[in-house]
């Protein structure tokens, strides 16, 4: 049973930084998509970032270009986000997913439990 934990939410600051990570257990992701989204109160499951786990590319929602790192670390079947410059909007749940198609919700075969990141202004 394939298990992807996150772990690194919190609470801080507007302006403020964290940092996320997913571990996953069990087997490889090779020809994956790692990605992360996130979901507001009230609102629908959005993409954040992805990265192939193959090539090291990595996509990003326009929204957290230029704030938000993805990175992947192959030999500990792990995958990071660091998130610089917090603003009020990034508050959300943060959930770690892979799948064949990187951004897509629907094409994501295994999830994490989700992350809470509070931003207070």
């Amino acid at each position: 049973q394939v298990q992807l934990v996150e772990s690194g939410g919190g609470l801080v600051q507007a302006g403020g930084a964290l940092r996320f990570s997913c571990a996953a257990s069990a087997r490889t992701f090779s020809g994956y998509s790692m990605n992360w989204f996130r979901q507001a109160p009230g609102k629908e499951r959005e993409f954040v970032a992805a990265v192939s786990w193959s090539s090291g590319n990595t996509f990003y929602a326009d929204s957290v270009k230029g704030r938000f790192t993805i990175s992947r670390v192959n030999a500990e079947n792990t995958v990071n986000l660091q998130m610089n410059s917090l603003k009020p909007e990034d508050e959300a749940v943060y959930y770690c997913a892979a799948g064949r198609i990187h951004g897509w919700e629907k094409a994501m075969d295994y999830w994490g439990k989700g992350t809470l990141v509070t931003v207070s202004s």
